[in-house]
């Protein structure tokens, strides 16, 4: 602001009479009177020009001034008034200037720090690039090279930084594509579009990286702890980068974790000296907020996968490390979770339901069923075929020179015990078995945040309701959310990638099975010729084969029958009196029909399972779970109740006084042999006897009681097709009753009957 100049010069003027001679008014003039050195009075006036800041000061001399000095002051006035507009135009116009060039200085300044923040962001990423690249293929080759045996967990701690360096590699080259510097307009836009198509991708990248970063920092501390390993670890890495001060693998596997936190920071600094009329502004601003908000999905995954790797671990404490973990605080809280427990069992307190949540964890536990039960399957089957080739009966010398056939057989069996069922038996345990115990592995920790949800989920019920929650009340309601927010997400997923898993399994042991066929196959085609009966027709050579397995069978079977009767024959066992009045109690409560015997020990391994002895008597009371599922039967103990595996359950017959003849010690073996084929198709069927002498009809009259057994009269004629149920046992038997309605019935409710003996003979159902 300028500073008004004082114009002073003297002009005579008459006194005036009064105040308001003044032509400038009070608020543009201040007067005054004085004494001039002659004793003469003169008047001073001020004007100040409020158009150029201008003070004049008008002397009045005294009243015998001359005229003539009067107008020589006044054209002296005017000269210098037009003197200082001219002086204040060219002042302004220079303010003007300086403005408009202090503007473009700034302007500039704003453009070459643009310059510079863009430069730093991509030198800053062909270098991050190049340190990567060289921790992953220079640095570790090295260290698995030069230290024998490698450190343990050294591939783990590279883990996932594979689509880091593709990200950062692809960002990189989407920039040269362009072919553009990084001082043109258009690099600005093309670096915002580059990043805006990869954010998904470094999003996938970064968070599975940062999540397993904690890993990394475990591993190299174990390293730290072994003074030698350590020392030959820090030679590698400075042998291989010398231009780098670095003395850690650390060193490069944090720079992802910085790299990312400090892609908002450069494209907000780029931002700020951006002018907002710039074309690729709105794209630049978009570009910021993307990549704080990339930031922030990256730390809440982390921290969900912190809170995941918390819980979902499983530790093995003794006895011992539980009681020294007991204090106040635990047993408070498990007190509180029980009662919240006993609440929503008796009705008391409505329970928080989660129709999804509740969903997704059925199924999780039907597939977590399913996997282990076919594990197990495939073990036994394993286990089969590996008791299989241990008998090698071609190492046996029989005696069989000159023989032909038998010597044939001879060498199938050593080429399929030696060469074919090995290499199966080897692709069975690596396709089927190893993927399944890896999955098996891989249920715990899910299983384990489930149960840990219910926990939260207690008590987060017991505050739910409350308006102000302290610290750890709200600690506690942030871990409940948590963990059901990751289990919502991850869950889904999880059960997903498992059941694909599970089928694909499924479809590789058919794989495996066609291929043993055809294995086998090819080695009965070479030596198809030196087998007997090669020269029949394909309709003979079955028919011939047939009545082979069928005698075979027989054979088997009367050889089985009789060892298990001479070496295996159990001791019939009274029942103790403890257990008599357990029977007693049972059968009264729930009928004779709902009484099983458990066949071996059960070991509850869930939620209300019962641990059951070999021989205990229960009572069925329903043949599936809460969920549904029938392999699991609730059933009573006598007083105490809940589920045992159905596979562990045989029915319970009491023996009776005088009990009806059972139909199968008085059968002859051919008798026998006919009946356990009699279902064999009816175009092979072996012929009906001419003269039949016995017949199977029902002793008593019996009622199914379940869509496996077949309700029939007494005297009713029966054709019997297994004497024995699925497991093998007598006491129950296959038959087919009129109207070709099959089930099994009781063996004992049977009787063998002659032929005419108050009967009418019934074709079909001799023996």
């Amino acid at each position: 602001m300028e500073v008004p100049r004082r114009l002073s010069f003297p002009l005579v003027l008459p006194k005036p009479a009064s105040s308001a001679w003044s032509p400038l008014g009070a608020a543009g003039q201040t007067a005054g009177s004085s004494k001039d050195q002659t004793g003469g009075e003169k008047f001073i006036s001020e004007e100040k020009t409020p158009e150029s800041g201008v003070i004049v000061v008008v002397e009045a001399p005294p009243e015998d001034g001359k005229a003539a000095r009067r107008f020589s002051s006044q054209d002296s006035f005017s000269e210098e008034s037009s003197l200082s507009e001219e002086r204040l135009e060219e002042e302004a116009r220079e303010t003007q200037r300086r403005a408009e060039e202090e503007e473009a200085a700034a302007k500039e300044r704003a453009a070459q720090r643009q310059q510079l923040a863009i430069q730093e962001l991509v030198e800053s990423e062909r270098s991050y690039l190049r340190l990567l690249q060289l921790s992953t293929v220079t640095i570790r080759s090295n260290l698995q090279q030069q230290l024998q045996p490698p450190p343990a967990g050294l591939d783990s701690m590279f883990l996932h930084i594979e689509e880091v360096i593709d990200v950062s590699s692809r960002l990189l080259s989407l920039l040269d594509q362009k072919q553009l510097q990084s001082g043109e307009p258009d690099f600005l836009q093309s670096l915002c579009d580059s990043f805006l198509s990869l954010s998904s991708e470094m999003e996938a990248a970064y968070k599975e990286y940062l999540a397993h970063y904690n890993h990394v920092t475990e591993v190299e501390k174990s390293y730290k702890q072994k003074e030698a390993l350590w020392n030959e670890v820090v030679r590698v890495i400075k042998a291989a980068a010398p231009d780098v001060n670095a003395t850690s693998l650390s060193f490069f596997l944090v720079m992802p974790v910085q790299r990312i936190a400090r892609y908002p920071l450069l494209l907000q600094t780029i931002q700020k000296h951006t002018d907002a009329s710039h074309p690729a502004y709105a794209l630049l601003e978009q570009t910021a907020h993307t990549s704080v908000a990339l930031n922030c999905r990256i730390n809440e995954y982390k921290r969900f996968r912190e809170v995941a790797d918390k819980y979902r671990k499983t530790e093995m404490l003794t006895i011992k490390d539980k009681i020294v973990r007991l204090n106040t605080h635990s047993i408070a809280k498990k007190t509180a979770r029980l009662g919240q427990q006993i609440k929503h069992e008796a009705g008391l307190k409505p329970k928080l339901v989660d129709e999804e949540f509740d969903a997704l964890e059925g199924f999780f536990y039907v597939l977590e069923n399913g996997i282990l039960e076919l594990l197990e399957n495939v073990e036994m089957y394993l286990q089969h075929l590996q008791g299989f080739l241990s008998c090698r009966t071609e190492d046996f010398d029989l005696d069989m020179d000159g023989e032909k056939a038998p010597i044939c057989y001879k060498e199938i069996t050593t080429a399929l015990r030696q060469w074919i069922l090995p290499m199966f038996e080897k692709r069975m345990r690596k396709l089927i078995h190893q993927p399944l115990c890896a999955l098996r592995d891989l249920l715990v920790g899910p299983r384990n945040l489930i149960r840990k949800r219910l926990d939260k989920l207690l008590d987060y019920e017991v505050i739910e309701g409350k308006p102000n929650l302290s610290y750890a009340e709200q600690a506690v309601a942030n871990t409940y959310r948590t963990l059901n927010t990751l289990l919502l997400t991850e869950l889904p997923q999880f059960n997903g990638l498992a059941l694909q898993m599970m089928w694909s399994t499924l479809g590789t042991f058919s794989c495996l099975h066609r291929d043993l066929a055809a294995d086998m196959e090819q080695l009965f085609h070479s030596f198809a010729q030196q087998l007997p009966h090669s020269s029949l027709s394909p309709g003979a050579f079955w028919e011939w084969a047939e009545s082979s397995v069928l005698e075979g069978a027989r054979r088997l079977q009367h050889l089985c029958r009789m060892v298990e009767d001479k070496l295996n024959a159990p001791d019939a066992q009274p029942l103790s009196p403890s257990s008599q009045r357990r029977l007693k109690q049972l059968t009264d409560k729930h009928g004779s029909g709902k009484i099983f015997q458990v066949m071996s020990t059960v070991v509850g391994t869930r939620d209300l399972d019962l641990n059951l002895t070999k021989g205990e008597l229960v009572a069925v009371i329903s043949e599936a779970d809460s969920r549904g599922d029938r392999r699991r039967w609730l059933v009573d103990a006598g007083g105490k109740r809940g589920y045992a595996a159905a596979s562990k359950l045989i029915r319970y017959h009491q023996p009776t006084d005088d009990p009806p003849p059972s139909p199968h010690p008085n059968l002859t073996e051919d008798v026998t042999a006919r009946r356990r084929h009699s279902y064999s198709p009816a175009g092979n069927a072996p012929l009906p006897m001419s003269q039949p002498c016995f017949q199977v009809v029902g002793a008593y009259d019996f009622t199914a009681r379940s869509k496996h057994e077949v309700s029939f009269r007494a005297g009713e004629p029966v054709r019997i097709l297994e004497p024995h149920d699925k497991r093998g046992s007598p006491e129950w038997s296959l038959v087919e009753v009129r109207g070709g309605q099959r089930g099994y019935v009781p063996s004992n409710y049977l009787a063998i009957m002659p032929v005419g003996a108050g009967l009418p003979p019934n074709p079909g159902f001799f023996l």
